[in-house]
Order: C-alpha cells, then sequence, then structure tokens
C-alpha cells in the first residue's frame, strides 16, 4: 500500500520539465494526428511546413503556460528558459536526425520560441485557480 501511495504523488517538481513533459506529449500526439490527416485525406505534403508551425507553436504555448503556472512567478522567465531548451532539443534533433544544419530559420525559431514560450509563462503565471 505504500509503494502505491508513493508512485500517485510523483510529479515534476520543475517548471521547466514540467513544460518540456507537456509539450512534448501534445507535439507527439498532434504529430499522429497531423500523419493520419495527410493518410487519410488528400491533403497534399506541401502544407506539412505550416501544420510543423503551428504544432510547434501549440506546443510552445501550452509549455510555457504550464512552466508559468508550476512557478507562480516570473512566468516570462520560466516561459522564455522552456522555450529555448525546447528550441536547443528540436535543433540537436534535426541536426543528428536528418543532418540540418544552424541557418536563419532555426535562428528565428529560437527567437520565436522564447517569446511564444514567454508569453505562455505570463498567461500561467497569472492564470487564477
Amino acid at each position: 500500500m505504500e509503494f502505491k501511495d508513493k508512485v500517485r504523488s510523483v510529479s515534476i517538481q520543475s517548471p521547466i520539465l514540467a513544460g518540456l513533459f507537456y509539450a512534448f506529449i501534445v507535439m507527439s500526439i498532434a504529430a499522429v494526428i497531423t500523419s493520419l490527416i495527410l493518410l487519410l485525406t488528400s491533403q497534399n505534403e506541401d502544407a506539412l511546413s505550416a501544420y510543423a508551425y503551428l504544432i510547434h507553436s501549440l506546443s510552445l504555448l501550452l509549455g510555457g503556460w504550464i512552466a508559468g503556472k508550476k512557478a507562480e512567478e516570473k512566468g516570462w522567465y520560466y516561459g522564455g528558459l522552456f522555450g529555448l531548451i525546447y528550441s536547443v532539443i528540436v535543433f540537436v534533433i534535426g541536426f543528428l536526425g536528418f543532418d540540418k544544419g544552424l541557418d536563419w530559420n532555426m535562428l528565428a525559431f529560437v527567437v520565436a520560441a522564447f517569446f511564444l514560450g514567454a508569453l505562455g509563462g505570463v498567461v500561467g503565471v497569472n492564470m487564477k485557480k
């Protein structure tokens, strides 16, 4: 019985890690849904980059919101830091998996990730229970 109670009480204490956890869950689910849309409809793969930007934007806003809500202060800081770490992880995956280098588009993504995460963090801090 003690082990069962301990398992239920496990939570992520770090605001950044909690934001990353939920953001990557949302990103994974949205990627599967996007894949199913492309498979089951006559949708063209030309729209895939728009879907990718939409998925990343939603993940960044949600992750920043979680980070800000968990931190309960300095939402822009925790959300922005979450956005930077998220973009570094995406860059490393692109670099190692797809041989994608650092270019102006990636730098623009890092800046956008910071601001979207910071916006989510500000909203998360200001949400009242």
